[in-house]
């Protein structure tokens, strides 16, 4: 075997780390809703999800395609497996680190931050046209379109069912809960297992096994998708805790309308834009604007500003340990 193609089995093995990392980190994302409101039990919850990001995965190539050749522009070599070795395991360190504390960062955002802190470490190039276009942009918008979209269509619920009895109203969400739920999953297995795909089609690029950064050979869907769900079926129970039961006391209805208005906007971005937006922070805001409509109060804001607090150090918190491996695995991958 050359120690080329082992350099990319390297990056791939490594990737697929990250994969089910990011499948028990973002568990929450699908089914911290549906759990809280007790829609699904969690083993349901859990399965259900898990079968989402694997049939999600296979819409996700635009979002794989932006990252594996919009992101970075690497030369063929080991030394540019080196670095998205490097990057890969900046994003897995942060999210063992928040998954530790509980706190939803977005392993988007930490894999992105990963490979680019490690690229400029390396003093490679940044295609920062396609950074703020395909990620800051959409990092900003993503959860603002959230949280206006979440109190709207909980406005509208509010509206539709004002004479409506409770009881029986909250029988009725907890199964209109399992369809928006199943729904969550797969916008999540398009957005999540299509970055970890981008890295496996990038590794082949840079390690000479692919003519371009594009081409997604189907094995990659299939591998990708089943450490995903694989990862989201052994949960994240830490993060689900936060996500279901901190930012606001979620009923059914309120679970329904948060996940409803997250999964409409991951189809927007991985369908029509192609754009690897975070999961985490479109399902936070959208419980944070349902929340809002029943007062401003009822959103645990000190639980909130902790998740925003984390947001914004993903991008250099991860960036910086990706660089500190890429210094210290960088003589592994000499030519």
């Amino acid at each position: 075997m050359s120690p080329e193609l082992i350099a990319v089995l390297a990056v791939i093995l490594v990737a697929l780390v990250f994969d089910y990392t990011n499948g028990f980190h973002d568990a929450a994302n699908a089914i911290a809703t549906s759990i809280s409101t007790r829609a699904l039990t969690p083993g349901v919850a859990l399965g259900m999800a898990a079968i989402g990001n694997f049939i999600g995965a296979h819409f996700g190539a635009e979002v794989a395609k932006t990252v594996g050749s919009g992101l970075v522009n690497l030369p063929t070599g080991r030394a540019s497996l080196a670095i998205v070795f490097a990057g890969v395991l900046g994003a897995i360190t942060w999210n063992l680190i928040t998954w530790y504390f509980g706190l939803p960062s977005s392993s988007s955002h930490a894999l992105i931050g990963g490979v680019v802190g490690a690229t400029l470490v390396a003093a490679g190039e940044v295609l920062w046209g396609g950074i703020l276009s395909d990620v800051v942009v959409p990092m900003i918008l993503s959860p603002v379109v959230g949280f206006v979209l979440g109190y709207l269509v909980m406005l509208l619920v509010l509206w539709i069912f004002r004479n409506g009895h409770p009881g029986k109203l909250n029988r009725g969400f907890r199964w209109a809960q399992t369809a928006s739920a199943a729904a969550m999953s797969v916008g999540h297995g398009m957005q999540d297992a299509a970055k970890t795909i981008g890295i496996i089609v990038l590794a082949l690029y840079v390690g000479g096994y692919q003519s371009d950064a594009e081409t997604i050979p189907e094995w990659a869907f299939w591998t990708s998708a089943t450490v995903l769900a694989l990862g989201t079926y052994a949960g994240g129970w830490r993060i689900i805790r936060t996500l279901g039961r901190k930012i606001i006391d979620l009923r059914p209805p309120e679970g329904f309308a948060a996940e409803t208005v997250a999964s409409g906007v991951l189809y927007f971005n991985a369908l029509v834009l192609g754009a690897p937006i975070s999961t985490t922070h479109t399902i936070t805001s959208a419980i944070m604007g349902v929340g809002a409509t029943k007062r401003l109060s009822a959103v645990r804001w000190g639980v909130a500003g902790n998740i925003v607090g984390a947001w914004i150090l993903t991008f250099p918190a991860a960036g910086s340990i990706a660089a500190l491996f890429y210094l210290i695995v960088r003589p592994l991958f000499a030519t």
